[in-house]
C-alpha cells in the first residue's frame, strides 16, 4: 500500500508515517533533504531526532535523488519529506530567481519521475508537509515554494492508494 501522510510543522506526520511501518521488517528510510552539517543548529537537531527515532535495522539513504533511491529500495520503504526534496530541487537547480514557467517544467518533471518511481513500488510512505492553509507568505521565495509543493502533493496523492492528514497528533484519514 501507498499513502501519503500529510499535516502542518511538528503535526505528529514523521511519527505516524514511522508507526504505519513499524512492523515491516527492514524499511528503507529516503531523507532527501540537506544532511546535518554544522550550519544549522537547529535543522542538525531536528535531523538528530529523527535518526533516534529509527529502529536500527532500518537503513537510511540521504539523497536529493529518491527516485534512484526508489528503483534500487527493496522492500518497504519511508520517503521524508517531500518538502525539503522540492527545496533541494529548487536549489540544486538555481531556480528561486528564475521564470515561474521554467520553474514548474523543472518541478513538474522531476515530480512525474518521482510519480512513476512511486506507482511501481507497493509498500510505500511519503511524508510532506501541508503548506497551503497558513499566512500567505511574503516573499516570491515563500509563494514559488507553497505553490510547488501544493502541486507536488496533489501528484504524489494520485499514485498513493491513500492520504492521511495529521493535525495536532489525530490522523484524519482522506
Amino acid at each position: 500500500m501507498r499513502i501519503l501522510v500529510t499535516g502542518g510543522v511538528r503535526s505528529g506526520k514523521s511519527r505516524h508515517a514511522e508507526e504505519l511501518l513499524a512492523d515491516a521488517g527492514a524499511v528503507t528510510y529516503i531523507a532527501p533533504g540537506r544532511p546535518a552539517d554544522g550550519q544549522d543548529t537547529d535543522w542538525d537537531a531536528r535531523v538528530a531526532t529523527h535518526r533516534a527515532r529509527r529502529p536500527a535495522h532500518w537503513s537510511t539513504i540521504e539523497t536529493a535523488d529518491p527516485v534512484t533511491a526508489l528503483i534500487a529500495a527493496h522492500g518497504p520503504f519511508l520517503l521524508d519529506c517531500l518538502s525539503t526534496w522540492v527545496v533541494a530541487v529548487v536549489d540544486e537547480s538555481e531556480l528561486w530567481e528564475a521564470d515561474s514557467a521554467r520553474v514548474h517544467d523543472v518541478v513538474g518533471a522531476r515530480t512525474d519521475a518521482l510519480c512513476e518511481a512511486l506507482a511501481h513500488t507497493p509498500d510505500a510512505v511519503v511524508v510532506t508537509n501541508e503548506v497551503g492553509l497558513g499566512v500567505v507568505p511574503a516573499h516570491r521565495s515563500g509563494v514559488l515554494f507553497r505553490d510547488l509543493l501544493g502541486m507536488v502533493n496533489q501528484r504524489v496523492a494520485t499514485v498513493c492508494d491513500e492520504v492521511h492528514l495529521v493535525i495536532a497528533g489525530r490522523v484524519l484519514r482522506l
